[in-house]
Formats: C-alpha cells, structure tokens, sequence
C-alpha cells in the first residue's frame, strides 16, 4: 500500500538547475492574500471564513491564479488546485509523506498523557505503525473479513427505515412515502458500521430508542470537529493555559470520545480472553481483535489508532451519504441508471456483497462523484522533501503545500461540466488515464487508513437503499454548505423515500 517514488541523483540535482536557468520566479512572487497572518486571522474571524473556507479559497483561485500564499495566525502555506502541480507535490513526497499536524488534537493527547496513533504520527514510527494497520483495513484480504459486517448493517438499516416508511408514510400499499431528514438515521448508521468493524459488535442503534451513550459520542464528534478549525491558527498550550472556553470545549469533547473507545476497548480484551484458548478460532472478532491476537502494536497504541479510526469514521461517511442520497433525489435520470446496474449486480451476486458491489462499478462512480464535488476534508496537505516548481515558482523543499479539493472539483479547467453529477465521469476518467483528480482520501502511503472501510460502507448502504426505495426531493436547488473540519451542508436536505417492491 505504500508508494514511493525514486529519483535518481542526478534528476534530482539537474532539474532544478534548469528550470531556473529558463526563468523560474522566486518563492516571494508567489501571489498572496496578505503578508500579515496575524492580520489575516482577525479578517477570517470578523468575516466569519472558517465556516466558509472552502467557498474562499474558490474566490481566491479566481482571482489571483492557480497558486497563492496564505498566512493565518502562526500558519503558512502554498495552495494549488490543478493536477500538475498536485503531481508534482506528491513525487516529492518521501518515504515518510508528513502532512499539516492537527496541533489542538497533539496537544490534547500529550497534556493527557495519550499515545498518538498514525494520524498524528510522522517519520519511521509512523511508517511502521501504518505498514500494521494497513494489514487489517487496506489489504483486500482484510476488505474479505469485514465487508459481510458492514453489509449486515447496511441491510438492518434499510429494513428499519422500510418499516418506519410503510407504518408512518402516506400512499397505496408497496408505494408508501414518507419525507424526512435522513441525517440523524445516517449519523447512527455510521457509528454501528463503524463499532462492528472496529470491536466486532453491535450496539443497537436503529431500535426506537438509541442509547445515551452513543448520542453522546456523536455530539463529541461534532463538538470536537467544529472547536478544531479556529484552534489551528492559534498556540494550543497558551489556551490550555489561559483556560479558554474553545479549548476546554476541544478537549472535553475528545475526553467523551476516548471514554467512549476505551469501554468498547475493554469489552473487546474480555471477549478475546473469554474465546477458547485465547484465540478467535477464524471468527473475525473486528480489526480490535486483529490488532490484539497479532501483539505488534502495544496496548496503549491499538486504543490510539481505535480511538482515530472512530472519530473519524462517523462523520466522514455520514455526510457525503447526505449529499449523495440528495444528488441522486434530484437527478432522477442518473438515480435509474445506477438503480438498474444494482438490481442486475444484486441478482447475480447470489447474496455476496463483493460481487455485487464488484458488479456495480457506477456505485464506486457515485462515492468519487460525490466527493468531487462535496469533499469531506477540502486540502491534502503535504511538505515537499526536496526543492520544486509549481505554475513556474520556485517552492524550497520543507514548504507547507496545500491541494485544494473543492476548487478542483469543480474547476471547468479540470472537469468537463463540473457542475453536473454524472457518475460515469469516472470510468471513462479511469479509460483515459486521468490522475490526481480524484483525491477526498487523499494519497500513496499517506492516504486515508479508513479509506476502504468507508467506501464500501457508504456504496453498500446506497446499493441497499436504491434496492428498497425511490427517492426525491421538493427542491432541485443547490445545497449550501459549510466548513467544519470537514464539509456539511448548512441546513441537511430533506428527502421523500418510496418504498419499491424487492
């Protein structure tokens, strides 16, 4: 799963020369949104731009160009939004790809004495700590063992809401309506797919009356999500000291959601302890129980990277489903087509979720197209480890660099009609070898370690409610958005399901 790219010597000693010989222009030229950070920062606040950060780097491509600096606070960085700087950014990447740290979340692991897990990792450690976890939630083995969980899930869900439908909705029998606001639905689904893979266990969350305990956890995902964005510009440790309000509500949403993973954590030890011998006899006892029979990772480091891995699994799945289930309510067309390669895969697939998802490949094309235009976290950031040219300036090696997601998706330069949702973009986009476009989980060795559990929880709930359900919407207008760590819409969209017969 790793991608390393080797320049030879020479390339990388020669390249540079001659570019600069042919009028490279300096780092300085670059054009910039202001040269105080500090300055900048005060503007992002009273202008309310954290929420709308994403609409702001679209209006500052525009007007200064394919690249910029920005300076906030104590931060600085070099965005870029076409594919062939994003290449170039990611062939100088390393062996040990480091992206922008999440300080507020560093700092909230050390003032608690927590160890770190990969995401707040860089250099050989967390090369060694990832080359673990990537054994059970990247490999296709591993994708084999879990896929039957997320799949059971997915079809619990949709007979839960069948049920709701055909009781509470209004219409002939085998045609009943019903409009609601899926989110709250999409947010425990979420969090169930998520513990079965993780811990190997439901906890019942589409009974009638979900458990505070969970409500809880959701609540400190989004309170933990929306206190992050502003502490990122500012010394967490002065904060912490001056007992900010933002900081205190920070750390005590991640303490909710490390209380949280460490009693799931805990039943997860006993359950293995109890199983005969010791040993889970073949049965997939989750990526917990993976992590604990295979004893390469310490205790204190399977609850970091178990901790990481919920946190950001919930959220991050939840609210592209929205903004899917909404794109495809208002492209009816589009809803069939995709419909139709489900039911032909469905029944071919004799019950198996890898054929059937295998057989469905416009699934895959609704997740991508989705994420191109709703990306859920909008920068991949990297820093360079070596010199480079991007739109002809000169980037010193070390430099903060930023791709810039929701520009490009919707860049005409890069996609032909961005603004339509159209899924089969991306096999055509796969036919003519189309690279650096399609970037929501990120990249090579540092891409997304949730990645493969998160798309295919997401295609199998689409291919399980586009089996039972029909859906539309009252208003065909664009959803706005806002910023929050990751990207949601302002207001979640409203959606009427019909149910269909199976």
């Amino acid at each position: 799963m790793c991608v390393c790219v080797r320049v030879s010597v020479c390339a990388c000693v020669c390249r540079p020369l001659q570019r600069r010989t042919g009028g490279v222009r300096d780092f300085q030229e670059i054009p910039h949104t202001g040269s105080s950070g500090w300055i900048n920062l005060l503007r992002f606040w009273k202008d309310g731009r954290f929420s709308l950060l994403h609409k702001h780097m679209e209006s500052t491509f525009r007007r200064l160009g394919p690249i910029y600096r920005e300076y906030l606070g104590s931060q600085s960085s070099v965005n870029i939004m076409l594919p062939m700087d994003i290449g170039e950014v990611f062939r100088s990447e390393g062996l040990h790809p480091r992206r922008m740290t999440l300080q507020p979340w560093a700092t909230h692991r050390e003032t608690r004495r927590h160890s770190k897990g990969v995401f707040l990792k860089n250099g050989t450690e967390w090369r060694a700590d990832r080359l673990l976890l990537n054994r059970e939630v990247m490999v296709t083995s591993a994708v084999r063992r879990f896929l039957p969980l997320l799949d059971d899930v997915a079809q619990d869900f949709c007979r839960s809401l069948r049920y709701r439908v055909e009781t509470e909705g209004v219409g002939e029998t085998g045609q009943r309506s019903m409009t609601l606001d899926p989110s709250p639905d999409l947010f425990r689904f979420a969090l169930e797919a998520s513990c079965h893979v993780l811990y190997g266990e439901r906890i019942g969350l589409f009974s009638s009356s979900p458990s505070e305990e969970a409500e809880r956890f959701i609540w400190a995902v989004e309170r933990m999500l929306a206190t992050t964005p502003p502490l990122l510009y500012l010394p967490p440790r002065l904060l912490l000291a001056l007992r900010a309000p933002l900081w205190t509500q920070h750390a005590t949403a991640w303490d909710h959601i490390f209380s949280h993973a460490e009693a799931r954590i805990q039943r997860g030890y006993q359950r293995l302890q109890t199983a005969v011998g010791g040993a889970s006899d073949g049965r997939f006892l989750g990526v917990l129980g993976q992590l604990m029979e295979a004893g390469q990772l310490s205790s204190e480091l399977i609850k970091a990277n178990i901790t990481e891995l919920m946190a950001g699994g919930v959220d991050t799945t939840a609210v592209p489903l929205q903004f899917a289930l909404f794109e495809m309510a208002r492209n009816p067309e589009v809803q069939e087509r995709v419909r139709a390669q489900v039911l032909s895969s469905w029944q071919q697939a004799s019950g198996s979720p890898q054929k059937a998802l295998q057989g469905a490949p416009l699934l895959k094309g609704t997740i991508k197209e989705t994420l191109r235009l709703y990306p859920v976290g909008i920068t991949v950031q990297r820093y360079p480890v070596r010199d480079i040219v991007l739109q002809n300036y000169h980037v010193p090696a070390g430099t903060l660099v930023q791709v810039c997601l929701y520009p490009l998706g919707r860049s005409p330069e890069v996609f032909e009609r961005p603004e339509r949702f159209e899924p089969s973009r991306w096999s055509l986009d796969a036919a003519s070898g189309g690279g650096f476009r399609s970037l929501a989980f990120g990249f090579g060795s540092r891409q997304c370690v949730g990645r493969r559990i998160a798309e295919n929880e997401m295609q199998l709930l689409l291919m399980h409610i586009l089996r039972n359900f029909r859906l539309t919407v009252s208003s065909t207008e664009e959803l706005n958005t806002k910023y929050t760590l990751i990207l949601q819409p302002e207001s979640p969209p409203r959606i009427t399901f019909t149910t269909r017969s199976l």
